[in-house]
């Protein structure tokens, strides 16, 4: 089944200042021979919380992802509310296994670059870039928690590392 990319979300300036740090954030996974994704958890304060990018080609963890490893950098430093408040900014639309972290974290909300069916176009032709065709609103939908999700956002922004990242191997 597959989905329609969304229209692109306007930001305001602070979320777009956040975006903008985890699209960095995906350029220093690439640079890694990394997949090109990054994310950073900002509290409500506008303290950083939290970063991480996608170290699996690094690490070879397979559950190296960039919001996974900002979610597993968090440790148990913060309490409930603080994390309930907080926002997750992610280069990429966060996958199914990020979802679920996202979920288990606590983080309240969510604010994602280019979206899964974009990336779709880019990774589409190598059979070992493919993902579940399930959107991470389809996980927040079912929290008991809410969990807001805003994207996809800064497209032009988040999907510049991605050009050129997803060739197949010849």
């Amino acid at each position: 089944m597959t989905t329609s990319a969304l229209d692109e979300v306007a930001l305001n300036d602070t979320d777009a200042k956040y975006l903008r740090q985890a699209i960095e954030l995906s350029k220093r996974a690439r640079s890694g021979n990394n997949r090109p994704f990054g994310a950073v958890i900002i509290s409500k304060e506008g303290q950083l919380l939290s970063e991480g990018f996608n170290n699996t080609a690094e690490t070879g963890d397979i559950t190296g992802h960039a919001e996974t490893t900002a979610v597993r950098n968090l440790g148990a430093k913060y309490d409930r509310h603080t994390l309930e408040n907080a926002t997750i900014y992610s280069s990429g639309e966060p996958c199914v296994m990020c979802a679920g972290s996202i979920f288990w974290s606590g983080v309240g909300r969510v604010v994602f670059g280019i979206d899964a069916v974009r990336l779709r176009d880019f990774r589409g032709q190598i059979a070992t870039a493919k993902d579940v065709e399930l959107s991470c609103r389809d996980i927040f939908k079912s929290s008991p928690h809410d969990i807001e999700c805003i994207g996809p956002a800064l497209l032009e922004e988040s999907t510049l590392p991605h050009i050129g990242f997803w060739v197949a191997p010849k």
